[in-house]
């Protein structure tokens, strides 16, 4: 997986992010798989930030890295078990 592929569209429709890359493919994955994106309002998910390693949503404090859309990770977010 090269490092160089980046992305440089990102769009939604109501159940998936589309990714477009630098090597001309573009992702499609579930929105069920990013909680704060399927959460989040239409206004939210369109301040998506991209930089060289993936997409940022300050507001929604959500991450993805293109290196994990195309390895089919989903959220990463590691959730604490509820106290008893």
């Amino acid at each position: 997986m090269s490092s160089s592929i980046k992305a440089t569209r990102v769009h939604f429709d109501p159940d998936s992010m589309w990714v477009e890359l630098s090597d001309g493919r573009t992702l499609g994955v579930p929105l069920a798989w990013f909680p704060r994106l399927l959460h989040s309002t239409i206004e939210q998910r369109g301040q998506v930030r991209i930089s060289a390693r993936g997409l940022h949503w300050e507001a929604l404090d959500e991450d993805i890295s293109v290196a994990g859309l195309l390895a089919g990770q989903g959220d990463q977010t590691r959730r604490r078990p509820h106290a008893a």
